[in-house]
């Protein structure tokens, strides 16, 4: 049996000796006057071994609670962003999978990473090493760095059929904030399939038009890229003039540009650029 401390026959008292029985050598350090030092430390050690102990459980209890709970926003999201897409609702459940699959790729290479999952994805993308720094003329979404993995919904055509939609998280800086949103392309890779903004801080009435149906409902159907593989995607300055173009937002030019640059960036190639072509090589 493990040694006790107990209190020991100093004058003052606040001596503690080996005492091997524990609830004794407990009874001996309550016992201590409270101006004890021994006491104090012990009563100190035993509060923050009980704290950590009580947080740890929180801890351990709540993680898979809150990735329950980002999963179900996450879907609800994708569920979403399908039922503003025409026919593909029918399309996925024609198919007999109606949940799309989730894939982390490597945005350097454009394939699947092959050690990370999504679960584990969050932890990965808070280590520094696992982004990309971006030269100013690189960074034309304004993030600074971009995340070397993500995490993406692709639906096909049976199991291991060519791809069908695949939808991607994008991001950028906006005149208020960072913009985040989910677009999604056809199987071709060049059409946009529909669109979905999921975060924003917009000036309300202006840039924060963003989050209109009416507005996103103009890129269903557009191209954002040419025939060369080029992004030619652009939020015009007032009615579209372009089979690449969707109309501007009146007074919000620079969350019109923001939008433009953040679909230029993450479908040019240091953003999904890789996956996107071998997606069209059908590599992927």
């Amino acid at each position: 049996m493990k040694p006790r401390w107990h209190s020991g026959a100093s004058p003052g008292g606040n001596a503690l000796a080996f005492d091997p029985n524990p609830i004794s050598a407990w009874r001996r350090m309550l016992a201590l006057p409270n101006d004890s030092r021994g006491k104090t430390v012990a009563i100190a050690f035993v509060t923050a071994a009980v704290c950590a102990l009580l947080v740890t459980a929180a801890t351990v209890t709540l993680r898979p609670i809150q990735t329950a709970n980002r999963a179900a926003e996450q879907q609800a999201r994708l569920e979403s962003l399908i039922a503003a897409i025409p026919g593909m609702s029918d399309l996925l459940a024609q198919s007999g999978d109606a949940a799309l699959s989730t894939v982390v790729v490597d945005l350097t290479t454009g394939r699947a990473a092959p050690d990370i999952t999504a679960e584990a994805l969050p932890d990965t993308l808070t280590n520094p090493a696992s982004h990309t720094a971006l030269t100013p003329a690189q960074d034309l979404a304004g993030l600074g760095s971009r995340p070397d993995y993500a995490q993406i919904f692709i639906a096909r055509q049976g199991a291991g059929g060519p791809v069908d939609l695949v939808i991607l998280p994008v991001a950028g800086a906006g005149y208020d904030g960072v913009i985040q949103a989910m677009v999604a392309l056809r199987g071709d890779a060049r059409n946009i399939a529909g669109m979905t903004i999921t975060s924003q801080s917009e000036t309300p009435g202006l840039g924060a038009r963003i989050t209109e149906p009416a507005w996103q409902a103009q890129f269903a159907g557009l191209p954002a890229l040419d025939d060369r593989g080029s992004v030619r995607f652009a939020v015009a300055r007032g009615r579209a003039a372009t089979e690449y173009e969707v109309d501007g937002i009146t007074g919000a030019t620079r969350t019109s540009n923001a939008i433009t640059n953040m679909m230029r960036f993450w479908l040019g190639p240091n953003g999904y650029g890789p996956l996107l072509d071998a997606i069209r090589r059908g590599e992927f």
